[in-house]
C-alpha cells in the first residue's frame, strides 16, 4: 500500500497512505480531483490574478491582494517554515506534488468556459490560499467604519453601531462534557458560520496512516485538517475568538528623487519600498498599480497622492464576492515581482512635515511581522492523542484568532484562545491610526485566554468570552445564550439531539422592534391588523411562517427609513476607498446590524423612532409580503462564475432562521431578505464512539458539476439533518 482513496456513499474521500507524507500527497491529488476549479480560483485569488479570466469584477480584490503583498508573505513564510519546521515545510511540499500530479488532467467545465489552464502550484501557494482566505476574517476594515462614525456621529456611535449590538454573525460552538451525556464521554458540536460558496469552503475528509487517523473539515488547498477533527481518542473544534490582531495606519508619503518616503513617528522621512505590478482584466485593459511597504507594512489604499492614488491607469475597481468579517478570499498572479524583499533602513535628514497632506493607509499583520503563519501547528493537531497534545499543538496557532475546544476520551477538556494578538495602544484597535506619531508601535504579543466549563457546558458563539479582553467588537449573545439555555433543558445528551439545537430558530433580538410596536397607537385598521398578527408570532423565523415574514419586511422598512434619515447623511458617501473594502462601510446594512441597539439606546440624534416604526408598519401594511419567510429568506451562495445554464434547477432553496438565531442564515435587512452567509459545515463529533458521530455540508463533497455528489447533501443540510460518519473500511468504495 502507498496511496488509497476510499469513498462512502455520499462521495466523501477516505484516505489511507503508510506515512504522513505520502497522505499529504493523496489529499493534495484527491482535492485537485474534487475541487480543481475551486483550487485554481484561490491559488489566483492568493496571487491577485483572477481578473484575468474573471473579469472586471475581480479586479478590486486582485489589486488589494497585490497591494497587501499575499504572495510574498507566503512565499516569506515558508521560507521561514523551512528554517524552523522543515517536516512541515516537506509536509506541505507532499500536499503540493499530490495537487500537480492530478490538476492536469482535471476537466472542470469552467476552465472551458474561461479559457483557463490549470496552473503549477507552488510550495507556498497552500499558505498564499490560506492568507487569502483570511486576510478579511477579522474586519480590519470595520475600522474605517468606526473612524467614519466617529468623525460624523461622536465617539458615542462606536458603541450603538458596534456588533454585539447586534452585528454580523459568527459561528457557533459547545461542547458538553460527559456528566452531561447518556454514554459519560463528551460531545462536540457547532457549525462555522461563513459565504456558502459552491463549491463549499470546507471538504469532509478522512486521513490515515500508521501514525494517526483523522476525520475532519478540510480548508480546500490547505494540507492537513486545521479547524474541526476527530482523532479518535481526541477531538477538537473552533469558533472564530473576534480578536483584533490587525492594525490601519494613516501615512503620510511623498515623492523623491529616489522614490516615496513615510513620515515615522521619530518626526524624520523614511525610504519605502516600491515597485508597480500590471494586473491583466479580461476583456479589458490592463492596469497598472503602485504597490509601496513602510515600515508599518504594505500600503493597501492610497498613495504619496492620498487616497485616490494607488492605480496608475486603467478601471474603476469593484467586487462582487462578499466580503465582510467571517469571509473567504482572494487571487493569483502574474507580476512584475519585487526583487528588494526588505525595507531600505535609511533614514532621510529631511523631517518636515507637509502642512495638510493627503494620507494613505498601510496594514500591518501578524504573519507579515513574524513570517509565520502557524502552519506548525497542522502536523501536531493530527498526531494529537489527548487535549494536552490539542493544546501545545495550537500554541503554534498565528490566525485567524480563535476558541478552541476539545476533548479526549479519558475525560480531558480545553477550553482556550489560539493565535497571536499584538500589545499596542488601545486606539490601534478601534480607528485608523497616524504612522507618524510615537505611541502606536506593536509592544510583544498578548497571552492567550483560557476558559472552563460551567455545569458541565462550554458554549461560544462569537460573544464575549474568553477572548473579551483581545477584541473590540463581538457577536450578540442571542445565540450564546440560546445555546445554553437549550443545554439547559436536559440532563443527558447524545449525538442525535444536537440537530434540533443546530436548526433553533428563536429570534431573541426582534424584541426591542416588537416592544415600539407594541406601544403605538393611532394607526390605520390595516396598519394596526398587522401589528397584532405580529405581536402575537412566536418569534421564530421559520421557512413556513407568514408572521416572520411580516415581521421581516416590517424590520427591512425601519431600516431604510433610519438608512434615509438626515441625522445619517454624512455617512452615506464614503471616503475614496478600494471598493473591496466598501462593505464594512454601507450605512444600510451597519443599520440593519445595528438595529437593536439603535432601537434600544436612551436617544438617537433626535430621531423619532416610533415616529420611523410607525411609518415602516403603514408601508407594510399598504403592500404586505404575500408568502412566507422561506419564500423570500432564500440561499444564494456565492459562484466564481454564474450558473450557465438558465434553464438548470434553481440552486436557491427556503431557509428557515436568521443572523441571530442559533440557525443562523444571515440577509441584510433592508437590502434583501437572501442568505448568502450560513452554516458552512454542521459537525458532532462523539468521543465515546467516533462512528456515531455526524457532519454535513451546504452542497456536497464534489465541486465538479454533474458529479452525483456536488450537491447530494443540500437537500439533508436545509433540513438540519446530518451524515452519518463512517469508519470502517470494509463500508467504503475504494477508488482507482
Amino acid at each position: 500500500m502507498s496511496i488509497e482513496i476510499f469513498r462512502d456513499a455520499w462521495g466523501i474521500p477516505h484516505l489511507r497512505a503508510d506515512s504522513a507524507r505520502e497522505l499529504a500527497r493523496a489529499q493534495g491529488r484527491v482535492t485537485a480531483r474534487d475541487r480543481a476549479w475551486q483550487l485554481e480560483v484561490e491559488r489566483h485569488r492568493a496571487l491577485g490574478t483572477s481578473a484575468a479570466f474573471l473579469g472586471a469584477g475581480a479586479l478590486s480584490w486582485d489589486t488589494l491582494a497585490r497591494r497587501a503583498r499575499l504572495d510574498d508573505t507566503a512565499r516569506r513564510c515558508f521560507a521561514a517554515l523551512e528554517r524552523r519546521d522543515p517536516e512541515t515545510a516537506d509536509w506541505v511540499r507532499a500536499y503540493v506534488d499530490g495537487v500537480n500530479e492530478e490538476l492536469p488532467g482535471t476537466e472542470a467545465p469552467e476552465f472551458a468556459r474561461t479559457g483557463l489552464a490549470p496552473g503549477r502550484w507552488e510550495p507556498w501557494t497552500p499558505l498564499g490560499v490560506w492568507l487569502g482566505t483570511h486576510i478579511l476574517f477579522a474586519g480590519f476594515p470595520a475600522k474605517l467604519w468606526r473612524d467614519e462614525a466617529i468623525r460624523h456621529l461622536g465617539p458615542d456611535a462606536v458603541g450603538l453601531f458596534a456588533t454585539d449590538g447586534p452585528g454580523t454573525a459568527g459561528s457557533n460552538g459547545w461542547l458538553v462534557a460527559g456528566a452531561r451525556t447518556g454514554s459519560g464521554h463528551a460531545i462536540l458540536a457547532g457549525d462555522p458560520h461563513r459565504y456558502i460558496e459552491d463549491p463549499g469552503v470546507y471538504q469532509q475528509i478522512r486521513l490515515s496512516c500508521p501514525e494517526f487517523d483523522v476525520l475532519g473539515l478540510a480548508v480546500p488547498g490547505v494540507p492537513g485538517i486545521a479547524h474541526f477533527g476527530h482523532a479518535g481518542t481526541v477531538a477538537w473544534s473552533i469558533t472564530n475568538a473576534m480578536a483584533d490582531y490587525q492594525d490601519l495606519y494613516r501615512e503620510r508619503l511623498r515623492r523623491t528623487g529616489a522614490g516615496i518616503e513615510a513620515l515615522g513617528p521619530d518626526g524624520h522621512w523614511h525610504r519605502a519600498s516600491r515597485h508597480t505590478e500590471t494586473v491583466e482584466v479580461a476583456g479589458e485593459a490592463p492596469v497598472e498599480i503602485e504597490v509601496i511597504e513602510t515600515d508599518r507594512g504594505p500600503v493597501i489604499a492610497g498613495g504619496p497622492e492620498g487616497l485616490d492614488g494607488g492605480v496608475v491607469e486603467g478601471l474603476p475597481v469593484f467586487s462582487d464576492r462578499p466580503v465582510p468579517s467571517d469571509s473567504p478570499v482572494l487571487s493569483d498572479s502574474s507580476v512584475r515581482s519585487d526583487q528588494s524583499v526588505f525595507l531600505d533602513p535609511s533614514v532621510s535628514s529631511d523631517p518636515r512635515p507637509l502642512p495638510d497632506p493627503p494620507v494613505a493607509l498601510s496594514l500591518r499583520h501578524p504573519p507579515r511581522v513574524t513570517e509565520d503563519l502557524g502552519f506548525s501547528a497542522l502536523l501536531p493537531l493530527l498526531r494529537a492523542r489527548r487535549t494536552a497534545d490539542v493544546d501545545r499543538a495550537f500554541d503554534h496557532w498565528v490566525e485567524p484568532v480563535n476558541v478552541v475546544q476539545a476533548a479526549d476520551t479519558e475525560g480531558g477538556l480545553l477550553h482556550r484562545v489560539a493565535g497571536r494578538v499584538p500589545v499596542r495602544a488601545a486606539a490601534n484597535r478601534l480607528r485608523p491610526v497616524p504612522a507618524w506619531e510615537p505611541g502606536h508601535a506593536w509592544q510583544g504579543w498578548h497571552e492567550t485566554p483560557r476558559a472552563g466549563l460551567t455545569d458541565g457546558v462550554a458554549v461560544m458563539a462569537n460573544q464575549r468570552g474568553p477572548a473579551a479582553p483581545l477584541g473590540v467588537e463581538f457577536a450578540p449573545p442571542h445565540r450564546a445564550h440560546r445555546i445554553t439555555a437549550l443545554l439547559a433543558e436536559k440532563d443527558r445528551w447524545s449525538p442525535s439531539d444536537m440537530p434540533a439545537i443546530h436548526t433553533d430558530t428563536h429570534l431573541a433580538s426582534a424584541q426591542p422592534l416588537l416592544n415600539r410596536m407594541e406601544r403605538l397607537d393611532g394607526l390605520s385598521r390595516e396598519a394596526e391588523t398587522l401589528r397584532e398578527t405580529i405581536l402575537r408570532w412566536d418569534r421564530r423565523m421559520a421557512a413556513d411562517s407568514r408572521e416572520a415574514a411580516l415581521y421581516a419586511a416590517v424590520r427591512s422598512a425601519v431600516v431604510r427609513r433610519l438608512a434615509a434619515h438626515p441625522a445619517f447623511a454624512a455617512l452615506t458617501a464614503p471616503p475614496a476607498y478600494p471598493d473591496v473594502l466598501l462593505p464594512w462601510l454601507g450605512l444600510l446594512p451597519r443599520i440593519a446590524f445595528a438595529l437593536e441597539h439603535l432601537l434600544s439606546a436612551e436617544e438617537l440624534y433626535g430621531i423619532d423612532r416610533d415616529g420611523v416604526v410607525r411609518g415602516a408598519l403603514e408601508d407594510v401594511a399598504a403592500e404586505p409580503p404575500r408568502g412566507t419567510w422561506g419564500d423570500t429568506h432564500r440561499l444564494a451562495p456565492w459562484r466564481a462564475l454564474p450558473e450557465p445554464d438558465p434553464e438548470a434547477p434553481a440552486l436557491s432553496a427556503a431557509l428557515s432562521g436568521d443572523h441571530d438565531c442559533v440557525l443562523c442564515t444571515s440577509a441584510v435587512p433592508g437590502l434583501t431578505d437572501l442568505a448568502a452567509r450560513g452554516p458552512a459545515a454542521r459537525y458532532v463529533w462523539d468521543l465515546a464512539r467516533r462512528e456515531d458521530s455526524l457532519w454535513v455540508v451546504p452542497l456536497g463533497a464534489s465541486g465538479l458539476p454533474g458529479s452525483p455528489h456536488h450537491r447530494d447533501q443540500l437537500p439533508l443540510w436545509i433540513k438540519g439533518d446530518l451524515v452519518p460518519v463512517v469508519i470502517d473500511w470494509q463500508h467504503l468504495t475504494k477508488e482507482d
